[in-house]
């Protein structure tokens, strides 16, 4: 791993190896790594660490909203007047905002959320519009997810 700039981490082939391996399983054995990727298990383990000290990737369970009683999900376009960082910042907190993003386009914000029903959407959406700086919301509703992927970024 070498930083170029302030914020770009170039990734070696080993390294780009271990993180496709970690994205098919985040629970497979650095052993079993190792082997994949021709390094001792020790070495795997602190290759895994630099890349999660750096921030580069984090390990996580992923799960699924239905599962666990959030059937409707949505994605809310924001226009806003301010300091769009700020904003940014105020949306992140809301518990039920999984996803924020400034943009360029239409919307200066997107934000996903995860909701038990409707009502609860209708809330949520009066929350994000309470936050100073948000001038006008529009809601897009999944109807169904059709793929949802992590397993980008290492080609």
């Amino acid at each position: 791993m070498v930083r170029e700039g302030a914020s770009h981490v170039l990734l070696d082939d080993i390294a780009k190896q271990i993180i496709e391996q970690l994205q098919e399983d985040g629970r497979r054995p650095y052993a079993t790594i190792g082997k994949a990727v021709g390094l001792s298990e020790a070495a795997v383990r602190q290759r895994v660490q630099r890349l999660l000290d750096a921030g580069v990737m984090q390990i996580v369970a992923v799960t699924d909203p239905l599962q666990l009683g959030f059937p409707r999900q949505a994605m809310i376009g924001l226009r806003t007047t301010g300091d769009l960082e700020t904003i940014a910042d105020r949306l992140a907190e809301i518990d039920e905002v999984d996803y924020v993003v400034i943009t360029a386009g239409s919307f200066d914000l997107l934000t996903e959320v995860v909701c038990r029903n409707d009502d609860h959407l209708l809330e949520i959406i009066s929350r994000l519009r309470e936050v100073e700086g948000v001038v006008a919301t529009e809601a897009f509703v999944y109807l169904k997810l059709r793929k949802q992927t992590y397993s980008w970024g290492t080609a």
